[in-house]
């Protein structure tokens, strides 16, 4: 089951974030009834979020908080389902950043909806190898989800 909630002035097709998430859990092989949420929230309180959890100040992105800690599952064996956690957006932040790399908010924070469900499923960019094989995934899963939308 997935969740999406607007808590912020932004617009947000919570429908297309809903459908993302579903596109890469099934990508990567976690059972349909995994619950996850999406949660967007103005800067003052993922500046709140980004003290309590990471002690450091200011809005970020995104933050994810895994729950089940699952990981993805194959096609043969699907991670069965449990609670997987939630993600939460800064819309704003999030507009910050697309502008400097040159596509729309929407596309970022979809983006940025991809990059915290890889975390939730152990993916992590701490190490240059880590990096490289996350993001890789990450763009490969957002390029495709693109691709196939209004299929």
């Amino acid at each position: 089951m997935i969740e999406v909630n607007n808590e912020t002035d932004a617009t947000i097709d919570e429908v297309e974030f809903a459908e993302l998430a579903k596109f890469v859990l099934r990508e990567m092989h976690v059972a349909e009834e995994a619950e996850l949420a999406i949660l967007f929230v103005d800067e003052p309180a993922m500046e709140q979020l980004h003290i309590q959890w990471m002690d450091e100040p200011g809005p970020t992105d995104v933050l994810s908080f895994p729950m089940d800690e699952l990981r993805p599952g194959t096609a043969d064996e699907p991670t069965p389902a449990g609670l997987l956690g939630d993600i939460v957006v800064c819309p704003t932040v999030a507009a910050a950043q697309a502008v400097k790399a040159g596509h729309t908010a929407e596309e970022e924070m979809l983006l940025l909806t991809t990059h915290g469900i890889l975390h939730l499923l152990g993916y992590d960019h701490v190490e240059p190898e880590e990096e490289k094989v996350m993001f890789a995934l990450q763009r490969k899963l957002l390029l495709t989800f693109l691709a196939n939308r209004g299929e």
